[in-house]
């Protein structure tokens, strides 16, 4: 993987001629985990898109750049809230799906190294449709994983899952996307308070910053600092328009 870079995001978007967000501008640090906090219907996500060059349906009037000047094209994986799953294709099939659309051959050593990683080694074989909800959740973040990009996009991934599961993939994540530069889309004030080294609250205002407490992340769910933290990123929700 080569050095994780910075993002910068900012501008004003619309579909249509209707607005979206902005003027915004968004700043993700190198090799961190940034979480992009607020309420639905704000644009979360269309920032992701216009990160990871898929939106094409958005008239975007800014600027979008990697901290190092060079492009992110080739350097940006992202992870949906849906896992996206093939049903006829088996678990490792999906993993090593991406380079086959590539036209590139599978690389299934370095799939079971990666399944073996978040603990699907021995589900390698199993379609979707015999997987749990958090199981596939890994599967998808196999896939994310494999791509080996230094730029990671996470839409909401962990919100379809209870909140056991979702705290223990809170915790892989954290773990196997150290070093990354991540940018985490939630609506979850908890979710930012555990993963965020830094933590923008969107609202239709704009984008600020919240400064986050010094513990090392995953933050403990019941320490008191990220109790303290996540009721003032609710309060702070609760408040946005």
């Amino acid at each position: 993987m080569t050095a994780p870079p910075a993002l910068h995001l900012s501008g004003r978007a619309t579909i249509d001629g209707a607005p979206i967000f902005g003027p915004i501008s968004i700043d993700a640090p190198p090799g961190e985990w940034t979480c992009l906090l607020g309420p639905s219907g704000v644009g979360k996500s269309t920032v992701l898109r216009l990160l990871a060059g898929l939106g094409d349906e958005v008239a975007f009037d800014g600027k979008v750049a990697a901290g190092d000047g060079a492009p992110l094209g080739g350097r940006v994986a992202l992870m949906a809230q849906a896992d996206l799953l093939m049903p006829w294709l088996d678990v490792t099939a999906n993993v090593t799906l991406g380079a086959r659309l590539r036209g590139m051959a599978p690389q299934r050593g370095r799939a079971s190294e990666v399944l073996g990683r978040v603990g699907l080694a021995d589900h390698a074989a199993k379609r979707p449709h015999a997987l749990s909800g958090g199981q596939r959740q890994r599967a998808a973040l196999a896939r994310t994983l494999i791509e080996d990009r230094p730029v990671v996009l996470l839409d909401e991934p962990f919100s379809a899952l209870d909140a056991r599961s979702r705290a223990l993939m809170q915790d892989l994540a954290a773990e196997v996307l150290a070093g990354r530069t991540v940018l985490h889309v939630t609506h979850d004030a908890a979710e930012a308070a555990r993963l965020g080294h830094n933590v923008l609250l969107m609202t239709s205002g704009g984008v600020s910053c919240v400064t986050s407490p010094a513990a090392p992340t995953p933050r403990l769910y019941d320490a008191p600092e990220t109790l303290g933290f996540q009721g003032r990123l609710l309060r702070l929700l609760m408040e946005a328009r």
